[in-house]
């Protein structure tokens, strides 16, 4: 497992890659690029925030999770769901 550092790390470096897509897609809308290539960069976006909103995820069923199984397992289960319940509205 990487440690914590490693994590954030990657973690930085995933939010400054969409740091720059935004800025990227930002100036296609200034500049009335063609909007089948605007909305190209905006999937990459999204697509970009995706994989962040998994390394995260891994990070909090790694650590936080596996804690909360062993003392607050319903707790842990209800936050689960909830989220679940967020991603497939």
């Amino acid at each position: 497992m990487k440690s914590s550092m490693d994590v954030k790390q990657e973690e930085r470096k995933r939010i400054n890659i969409i740091k720059g897509q935004l800025d990227g897609l930002l100036k296609m809308i200034e500049e009335d690029k063609y909007c089948i290539d605007v909305l190209n960069q905006s999937l990459a976006i999204q697509n970009s925030i995706k994989s962040l909103d998994s390394l995260i995820l891994e990070k909090h069923l790694k650590t936080h999770v596996a804690d909360q199984f062993n003392k607050e397992r319903e707790k842990a289960v209800e936050e689960l769901l909830k989220l679940f319940g967020r991603i497939h509205q």
